[in-house]
């Protein structure tokens, strides 16, 4: 694990009081008041290093300027049934905060379908997330707990991963990439919950791939995770998957009360959508709100994430084959491609 100096902190300090007044502009809006915290989440993804840490940190406000990332959350998808569809087919939401008060961000990955509409609107959806998670969730969640907090937990289930998930490995990809390099060490912990076995085979083969800081946030959990979640979360902040004490995925909580935080309807996404439609309002004025994907540039994936990325199409081919799939994991191979 990379110690952060108060010496590289001054370095950075001192790198970051050169760049041009665009660059400072947004660095605004990804540091939210704490830049020297900022600074340290682009030392900690490059080990430590100075100067990889000031290239990847300037990488990413050049990569905001680009794509109009400050203006993201004025750009709301409408209409209202797209943006329906990208919900129920990207399964992603936060049910509530751990008892430190970190947010608890949903995700469902095994039903994620992500058929519902173009790579672009899914890229745009996520990133309005991100900007809504970092410029809202987290400095409210740092006035109600009377303390900065600056990361969230994400709790994944596996219910339903199937062989078929292939079709996903590039969207997946993207999305990875665009977290690893602009929005790095915004995760506390990852857990794992009702993971079959099409997983377990899958994590013996990725796991040792990982770097160190990564594998030690990753926690599989057995079944659905619910009395291990307990410890750290207030029964209301459990994902609705997490609500039964077995394994597999809980659509109701135990009350009988819909509380499916994946869904349009949910209280976060309700926020969320609305907050995009009244940015929006407020930078078009009296102009109609522009309907149509957002495009943003999609970065290089890194070398480790392709080296991932490949390490698990083999894993799910040998499995496929094991099980008679080969004609079909081809085809799903030729329709990824």
């Amino acid at each position: 694990m990379v110690f952060i100096t108060e010496d590289m902190i001054k370095q950075f300090q001192t790198l970051m009081a050169e760049i041009d007044e665009p660059l400072k502009k947004t660095f605004q809006n990804v540091h939210q008041g704490y830049p020297t915290e900022a600074m340290m989440r682009f030392l900690k993804a490059r080990e430590g290093n100075v100067s990889k840490a000031h290239t990847m940190l300037i990488d990413c406000l050049n990569w905001r300027i680009q794509n109009d990332i400050d203006n993201m959350l004025a750009k709301p998808i409408i209409p209202t049934d797209l943006y329906r569809g990208l919900r129920d087919s990207h399964l992603i939401g936060m049910s509530g905060y751990s008892k430190e008060g970190l947010p608890v961000i949903a995700i469902g990955v095994g039903l994620s379908t992500f058929d519902k509409a173009s790579i672009h609107y899914y890229v745009q959806s996520h990133i309005q997330m991100n900007e809504y998670r970092d410029r809202v969730i987290l400095p409210s969640a740092s006035k109600k707990f009377g303390r900065h907090i600056s990361t969230c937990i994400k709790v994944l289930d596996m219910t339903g991963l199937k062989l078929s998930a292939l079709n996903h490995i590039k969207l997946l990809t993207v999305i990875s990439t665009i977290d690893d390099l602009n929005y790095p060490e915004k995760t506390d912990t990852y857990y794992i919950v009702n993971a079959p076995y099409i997983f377990s085979a899958c994590w013996k083969v990725v796991r040792p791939l990982l770097q160190e800081r990564t594998r030690k946030k990753i926690q599989v959990l057995s079944g659905s995770g619910r009395d291990e979640l307990l410890k750290i979360m207030d029964y209301a902040s459990l994902p609705h998957f997490c609500k039964k004490e077995g394994s597999g995925s809980a659509r109701y909580s135990g009350n009988g009360t819909v509380d499916d935080c994946f869904s349009l309807d949910h209280s976060f996404h309700q926020q969320l959508y609305n907050y995009t439609k009244e940015q929006a309002k407020l930078v078009e004025a009296d102009a109609p709100i522009k309907q149509g994907s957002f495009h943003v540039d999609f970065p290089e994936p890194n070398p480790e994430d392709s080296n991932i990325a490949h390490s698990i199409e083999t894993e799910f081919q040998r499995l496929g084959n094991q099980n008679g799939l080969s004609s079909s994991l081809r085809d799903i191979k030729i329709n990824a491609d």
